[in-house]
């Protein structure tokens, strides 16, 4: 991974824009069974312990501070209680799902220090996503939300890809790079300077 693709992931309207969990991960998922519960929060858990992160059973500020909402509808957001308070515009962002036919979404927000404070992630089983694995939607949403990303970051290639022995769905290994260096305590939980891919390069080398 060379400074220029990793600045690449983390574009933002042009912009250079690093951010990672500056406290434990306290998720909350709904619209799924036990069984897949299990899946999403076990997938959780793996890309915790590859980022050498935590995660915890409560959040002082916040109770839950990922929150993780699978449906088949966006409309279905619009009766969920308290949730216009926590993203803003609710209204007129779930119109632009609909039409842009959308069928996953990330909102976040940030601490005073820019690291992630809350994470918001809505996935719609709709146009494809009902065909693929609880695992592969589970460890997908899971990658995606231990840093933000930038929005092109995976437009073109998944994050994620099949094991050459057996098939299996396995985070592709420049990614796992990442997301344990991006963990690296030396490292700010955000930047907003190029530099910053460079050091992130240098220990995805190491």
């Amino acid at each position: 991974m060379t400074p220029e693709t990793i600045e690449a992931l983390f574009q933002h309207g042009g912009h250079y824009h690093f951010a990672r969990w500056g406290r434990p991960i306290v998720p909350v998922v709904f619209g799924v069974d036990d069984a897949t519960l299990r899946v999403v929060k076990g997938a959780l858990e793996a890309m915790v312990a590859l980022a050498g992160h935590r995660m915890a059973d409560h959040d002082p500020e916040l109770g839950a501070n990922c929150m993780m909402f699978f449906f088949s509808d966006w409309s279905e957001l619009l009766g969920v209680p308290d949730l216009g308070a926590m993203i803003p515009d609710l209204t007129a962002l779930v119109a632009r799902l609909e039409a842009a036919r959308a069928t996953q979404y990330r909102a976040f927000r940030f601490d005073a220090a820019g690291g992630i404070q809350a994470a918001f992630v809505f996935v719609r089983m709709g146009d494809g996503m009902e065909a693929l694995s609880a695992e592969t939607v589970a460890l997908t949403q899971a990658v995606q939300v231990m840093l933000d990303w930038g929005e092109g970051a995976f437009v073109d290639r998944s994050p994620l890809a099949l094991h050459p022995e057996g098939g299996a769905v396995i985070l592709r290994p420049e990614i796992a790079g990442i997301i344990r260096a991006a963990y690296d305590p030396v490292l700010p939980v955000a930047a907003q300077d190029m530099s910053h891919a460079l050091r992130l390069a240098a220990r995805v080398g190491a």
